[in-house]
């Protein structure tokens, strides 16, 4: 059985944000896209449109001394309009490290990622990491 096409998206925007190729990440990404962070930290808050969103992974980069990095995609599951990635991610900031399973729900219109939604097991351990 054939990979829904939203999967393969979804895993495209997953090896190219790992690649650190953010142009191309960007691609992928709707005009328009809304991408939501939870919490209480810097990072937190809604991004509009790409270049917000560029803004946001560029934020991620500079916090982490370019140290995050997403260590392995556990699993993705899509319909036709939605994406749930499954995944972990490490960092390390001065006298912090970061170990941990997110979840990424991505809205999908027209073969772009119009929405994200991260989800965090642990929220408290993300606003301590961040800030």
């Amino acid at each position: 059985m054939a990979e829904h096409p939203n999967a393969t998206l979804a895993r495209r925007a997953y090896e190219l944000f790992s690649n650190g190729d953010v142009e191309a990440f960007l691609a992928l990404l709707a005009d328009d896209v809304i991408w939501h962070v939870p919490g209480r930290c810097p990072l937190s808050g809604d991004y509009k449109g790409r270049e917000a969103a560029l803004g946001y992974v560029t934020s991620i980069d500079e916090l982490s001394g370019g140290t995050y990095r997403i260590s392995e995609v556990h699993d993705v599951v899509a319909n036709d309009d939605h994406v749930v990635g499954l995944h972990h991610s490490v960092a390390t900031r001065p006298g912090k490290s970061y170990d941990h399973n997110e979840t990424v729900i991505f809205h999908i219109r027209d073969g772009r990622i119009t929405e994200v939604w991260e989800i965090y097991a642990d929220l408290y351990e993300i606003d301590e990491f961040w800030s």
